[in-house]
């Protein structure tokens, strides 16, 4: 006997779709969106329809936001967030495997009695290494160049240092990456460490994405401190 497969329902699949959108969804809880046009768009991409339902949809997901302008909480962060730029940055990407962090922990005691910085990253197939270029040749050697499957230099890290609060307000992150993108950045490797959100970029990126940045910061700093 077949199992009847559940279809989602017409307002669940426009919830997912604005969800997935966090532009629109931004829009909706400022109140800026025409719900004829949004339906029209959602209609056409989920291949519904019943135009009716889904904006009825919409305005009913509209009033579950309750019209929380989430794009703010994000600028009270920014606002006491502070830009750290750093030239002459190497990314060498390594194999994955136990010897090459093994190899690698020699290297970390002697940069955290030295105070100096380098982040590592390790993904499913390779483990990307963040550092000074002056450090380069002593990373290769200590991996070993049979380990190694790629190197990149002349590379920027710009470093947004914001307050705690950056902890429990989601989409910073995403705001920034997504402001990057629109100004036609490519952002090679980010991480984010506590209250650090870091961006790696080519050394002729360096001015347009420090000030794509900066103009986020100026913006949120614009804001009622009451609000």
């Amino acid at each position: 006997m077949k199992k009847e497969v559940q279809k989602e329902s017409i307002a669940e699949r426009t919830r997912l779709y604005i969800d997935a959108h966090p532009s629109v969804k931004d829009c909706i809880s400022k109140d800026l969106i025409n719900y004829s046009s949004l339906a029209r768009l959602i209609m056409k991409d989920l291949s519904i329809a019943n135009e009716e339902a889904v904006m009825i949809a919409c305005r009913r997901y509209a009033v579950k936001l309750g019209r929380r302008d989430h794009e703010r909480e994000i600028l009270k962060v920014l606002r006491n967030s502070r830009l750290e730029l750093k030239t002459k940055i190497a990314i060498i990407t390594a194999k994955n495997d136990w010897t090459v962090l093994h190899r690698l922990e020699a290297v970390l005691k002697k940069l955290f009695n030295e105070k100096t910085i380098m982040q590592i990253i390790q993904g499913t197939h390779a483990i990307t290494i963040i550092a000074d270029e002056k450090l380069q040749n002593e990373v290769v050697n200590a991996v070993g160049q049979e380990n190694v499957l790629k190197i990149r230099t002349d590379l920027v890290e710009i470093s947004v240092r914001s307050p705690e609060r950056i902890i429990e307000t989601s989409g910073v992150f995403a705001f920034l990456a997504n402001n990057l993108a629109d100004g036609g950045i490519n952002v090679l490797e980010s991480v984010s460490v506590f209250t650090d959100t870091i961006f790696i970029v080519n050394e002729d990126d360096m001015m347009q994405a420090y000030s794509i940045l900066s103009r986020c910061i100026e913006s949120a700093e614009k804001l009622n401190p009451d609000d």
